[in-house]
């Protein structure tokens, strides 16, 4: 089987999966903490294309995607000119700020009903609407502009977001960046994690999991926690049985 994406398992009580492909079929392969994976890591190439619960295999060597399959969100790059034959986003948008632990913090807009479903999407720790507008062209104007104007980004990698897992908000900073703005709501998450210090980055399908947060699957092996970027399995074929390859350990594993 191939994992060919993944549900962050942003609308709860959904758990996050990842979405497996057997035999032109999609499957979930839910990741409810407690669960224990045991996969190798084989061969990845092009995940294809998926289209409701049916796959389109693909044997190009690309990966995650090769350039047939591989389509990004065009809202994503919208400014505010819309990138389409035809604008389409008409209805209300928020215009929110996002922060991850322990001080990083972004601009963002949703036209989500309700907003906090893409602030866990992103794997946020705090957030904030602070404007709701029209439509999408109003909002990504907005949401350019401050990228543009101030040190708030309109992006954040999820390597940094991993830095931050198992610490806490930078209060101070995150009231000192509110303050600049009109603020409608604030929202608070937790994810249900209890880490002593930030996981190690890797990429790997065999271990206790530990939960979610956002698009990062955390998993315990060894005594060790470890922190996978769910984007990262995508085009790899599991096999099942854990591989036994020496993983990194963190300082605290030796003395």
């Amino acid at each position: 089987m191939q994992v060919v994406g993944y549900d962050v398992g942003a609308k709860e009580p959904q758990a996050a999966a990842l979405l497996v492909a057997r035999e032109g079929t999609v499957e979930r392969e839910p990741l409810p903490p407690g669960r224990e994976l045991a996969y190798t890591l084989g061969r990845r190439r092009c995940a294809g294309a998926v289209d409701g619960d049916e796959h389109l295999p693909c044997e190009r060597s690309s990966a995650p995607y090769c350039a047939a399959h591989d389509s990004t969100w065009i809202c994503a790059r919208c400014t505010g000119t819309c990138l389409k034959a035809e604008m389409d986003c008409h209805r209300e948008h928020a215009v929110y700020l996002a922060a991850f632990a322990p001080s990083t913090f972004k601009i963002g807009v949703t036209g989500r009903e309700d907003p906090r479903v893409r602030l866990r999407e992103q794997g946020a720790d705090r957030g904030a609407i602070v404007r709701r507008v029209e439509n999408g062209r109003i909002a990504r104007e907005i949401e350019s502009e401050i990228a543009r104007s101030t040190p708030v980004p309109d992006s954040v990698r999820v390597p940094t977001k991993i830095v931050g897992i198992g610490r806490e908000i930078d209060t101070e900073s995150w009231e000192q960046l509110l303050a600049d703005f009109e603020v409608e709501r604030t929202f608070e998450f937790g994810y249900g994690l209890d880490l002593e210090s930030a996981p190690l980055p890797e990429t790997l399908a065999a271990g206790t999991v530990l939960g979610t947060k956002g698009r990062v699957l955390l998993l315990e092996r060894d005594g060790e926690a470890f922190a996978v970027d769910m984007r990262s399995l995508v085009g790899y074929e599991l096999r099942n049985g854990a591989a036994s390859r020496e993983l990194q350990s963190s300082l605290g594993s030796f003395g």
